[in-house]
């Protein structure tokens, strides 16, 4: 029988939580250590028990499944790489790259959400001064609140330098002007940390701004219909006259561009880890449908020689009853955030030619 993720969603969980411990070139426990082993696992068993079941349905309704992530935040996942005295979990940067990659089996969209969360909470910890980490940190961490992270605008993506959302120092207070595009939770999260310019052109002139939900002058646009990432919503997010106070910028001014790459060194591996656990929970699928869909008196197996596993599944691939479409829809996107890969090529020839 073919595997349809909506007709037998834990049937599904249970083939990936299943096929977990076998060894092959693709067993995502090789060369971990036993406390990575056991960080996996619970990982692996919260993807299949408390995600992967709901996938199709947080898809298709384009529900954000706050308490679902709540309950993941009980586990240590809600600040795995922040400092334990603020709530995290002080988990290293591989720890945190072989959480998400399990996560990811279970819901990729959901599991990229959660990295994005990971990277605000972290950047407020590592950048914040006591008072700043004590005051956001702990609600992030546990997941009683969300955060979103506001670089991109609408006439600056790659060149992310020349962001044009201004912040004018008034006193003890800035006054935000301009907007922010493609803001993941943009409009159901709590906290904002913004880039914006304080000073002149370039990246010398970006200042990092944490701003709460409720801020007058703060406000979002409609929710954006996507390919793919449906379990989380996008928004522009917008400043009009936004008084923010002074002590709410992370570091000194001028240090947002700095901050806000640092950030993204760490996202991007958590999303590439996004990517593998979404491949790996597709090459399971594609081993599935292989080996019990027949053509010419056998099994598929025993007959392609190919290379995606979208493709493999033929023309079921295509319907929404089997669960590696989405995983196709909600990747496609890696390709472009937190660096498109013409940038990331462009970052490690850079990176090699330095070397």
């Amino acid at each position: 029988m073919a595997m349809a993720w909506r007709a037998a969603p834990r049937a599904a969980a249970r083939l990936l939580l299943g096929r977990r411990g076998i060894a092959s070139c693709i067993d995502p426990s090789t060369g971990l250590t036993e406390d990575q082993k056991e960080f996996q696992k619970v990982a692996l068993d919260f993807a299949a028990k408390e995600m992967a079941p709901y996938m199709a349905e947080w898809d298709e309704k384009e529900i954000f499944p706050v308490e679902t992530m709540r309950k993941a935040a009980q586990l240590g996942f809600g600040g795995i790489y922040v400092k334990p005295d603020v709530g995290g979990s002080g988990l290293s940067r591989l720890d945190t790259s072989i959480i998400f990659e399990a996560l990811s089996t279970g819901c990729t969209s959901t599991t990229a959400y959660m990295s994005i969360h990971n990277m605000c909470v972290w950047m407020i910890d590592t950048f914040g001064n006591e008072e700043q980490r004590r005051r956001f940190c702990p609600s992030l961490c546990s997941m009683e609140k969300f955060a979103s992270y506001c670089l991109t605008e609408p006439g600056s993506g790659s060149d992310a330098a020349s962001l044009l959302t201004s912040a004018q120092r008034k006193g003890d207070t800035y006054v935000l002007n301009g907007s922010k595009a493609f803001i993941s939770g943009g409009g159901d999260t709590d906290v904002y940390v913004v880039m914006c310019r304080t000073g002149g052109p370039g990246p010398k002139g970006i200042s990092c701004l944490v701003l709460e939900k409720g801020m007058p002058g703060l406000s979002f646009g409609k929710k954006e219909k996507k390919v793919g990432w449906n379990s989380q919503p996008t928004r522009a997010v917008i400043f009009e006259d936004c008084v923010v106070p002074v002590g709410n910028r992370l570091g000194a001014e001028g240090q947002g561009f700095s901050i806000a790459m640092q950030g993204l060194n760490g996202g991007r591996i958590n999303i590439a880890s996004c990517s593998l656990g979404a491949a790996h929970a597709s090459v399971l699928l594609a081993q599935e449908h292989l080996t019990v869909r027949k053509q010419f008196g056998e099994p598929l197996a025993n007959n392609q020689i190919c290379n995606q596993a979208l493709q493999m599944h033929g023309g079921y691939g295509y319907l929404k009853d089997y669960a590696v479409q989405q995983f196709v829809r909600d990747i496609r996107v890696h390709q472009i955030l937190e660096g498109t890969n013409e940038v990331m090529r462009m970052i490690v020839a850079r990176n090699l030619l330095q070397g």
